[in-house]
């Protein structure tokens, strides 16, 4: 059988479904002494920020029940020394990049989208906004549809037409439909669902939180149900915006169940702390399902759980 895995981001087309999770591998070096890069779909590079950053204070990570915790602090090395020595990398490596971008001010967004607006060989930009917005008393801009909105106009704004923009949204809301709707709206063309969730553990041997900085983001098994109750949610309220399905995927089954809720696309995060090769083995596992289940091609399995809910 000829089956086509190919996909479709805001009018890029991918091989295969299957990408990295912003943050857990980097820019793909930990990866590439595994596999080669061009074997999956797209690698979203860790979001970058303006300056350099050291991140937080150790102990920034700590393990939970089908998890874990993490409070890195976007450690990275700026977008200039970004720019100079990842993207040329990833290039060489035949990688289709999506470049993941994140600020404390809209006009950090701004910033970068115009950096970036010249940078040869972007397949798309990922708007990472679940970060505190420094101008507006440390508000997560995710968690606001006005706060939101003016992060992604300010990259539409300066990066033009030429890349998609993909927007990360955050679980911690009230209502995730209503901030994607906003981030449509000032001009994403896809969204990625979703990032981590706030969470605390306290050691009970020493008394005191694990994490330095307290509290920090839970990934892994334990938040797939959400990821899949939030991108079923987005789907039915926008039924033709590419998702970017992420959050607990584990297996092929894991990454099948956010396609049938509605993600165009799935990024491989947690897994690969575990298991290096992870991506590819979910790469291969969620071929053979969609195969198995009868499908032609993994389009066709896209929000198939709308399809046969409304029978």
């Amino acid at each position: 059988m000829n089956f086509n895995f190919g996909t479709d981001i805001a009018g890029t087309t991918f091989p295969n479904p299957i990408f990295t999770a912003s943050g857990c591998a980097g820019s793909g070096k930990e990866l590439v002494h595994f596999f080669s890069l061009s074997d999956l779909g797209a690698i979203v590079t860790k979001s970058i920020m303006l300056k350099p950053r050291s991140g937080r204070a150790t102990p920034r990570m700590a393990e939970t029940p089908s998890g874990m915790l993490n409070s890195i602090g976007l450690q990275g090395p700026g977008i200039d020394l970004f720019l100079e020595n990842d993207i040329p990398w990833l290039r060489d490596q035949g990688a289709r990049i999506i470049v993941s971008i994140a600020g404390e001010t809209v006009e950090d967004y701004a910033v970068l989208a115009r950096k970036l607006r010249t940078v040869s060989g972007l397949s798309a930009i990922e708007v990472n906004i679940s970060c505190p917005n420094v101008e507006n008393r440390g508000q997560v801009f995710a968690c606001n549809p006005e706060t939101a909105r003016d992060a992604i106009a300010a990259v539409r704004r300066n990066i033009g037409g030429e890349l998609p923009i993909i927007a990360k949204l955050s679980p911690d809301v009230t209502d995730i439909t209503a901030i994607a709707q906003s981030v449509v709206e000032a001009g994403a063309d896809s969204l990625a669902l979703i990032n981590t969730l706030l969470g605390m553990v306290i050691d009970t041997n020493t008394l005191s939180p694990k994490l330095s900085q307290r509290t920090g983001g839970l990934s892994g098994p334990a938040i797939r149900p959400i990821a899949v109750r939030a991108i079923y949610q987005v789907r039915a309220a926008l039924p033709t915006i590419p998702i970017v399905g992420m959050g607990g995927v584990a297996n092929g089954r894991d990454a099948f169940e956010l396609v049938l809720a509605g993600a165009n696309a799935i990024s491989v995060g947690t897994a690969t702390f575990g298991n290096p090769m992870a991506a590819i083995t979910i790469k291969n596992e969620l071929e053979e399902l969609c195969i198995a289940r009868g499908f032609n091609s993994f389009v066709e399995a896209v929000s198939y759980a709308h399809r046969t809910e409304s029978k």
